[in-house]
């Protein structure tokens, strides 16, 4: 996907946060240790570097939410950072999203901390980690 059909798709999956720019993506995917995961129109933006992982930005457009699609992204997350050496991961998620906490807590994610009206006076982002060693 390029940089342009990610910013459409992702203004398709979100209102709040602001759907990113075609320059952010661009800019987001020339770092190091960053990598991207597609299933159709839906992709997960994430990066990899030095032990741990991070997930940028998990995007399904509404028309294809709620089919397992975002499971199956995270899941393969899991995987992708694992074979880059990681063996922990981070992502934030506004607080009143309760499906993409739903699926977080369910994949094993556990809350290590809130920023206190991140996404706005009534919405705090919730830091989730993840520790992907093997068990």
């Amino acid at each position: 996907m390029t940089p342009q059909q990610l910013s459409i798709f992702h203004q398709m999956s979100f209102i709040r946060p602001r759907p990113w720019s075609a320059d952010e993506f661009a800019a987001v995917l020339a770092t190091r240790g960053a990598f991207l995961l597609t299933e159709g129109s839906s992709f997960l933006l994430g990066r990899a570097l030095a032990g741990e992982a991070e997930l940028l930005t998990l995007a399904v457009p509404v028309p294809a939410q709620r089919q397992g699609t975002g499971r199956r992204l995270l899941r393969r997350f899991h995987d992708h950072a694992r074979r880059r050496g990681a063996r922990e991961a981070f992502l934030e998620v506004a607080s009143d999203n309760e499906a993409a906490c739903a699926l977080y807590l369910g994949e094993g994610w556990f809350e290590a901390g809130r920023r206190r009206s991140y996404y706005g006076p009534d919405s705090d982002a919730l830091v989730l980690r993840k520790d992907l060693r093997p068990a």
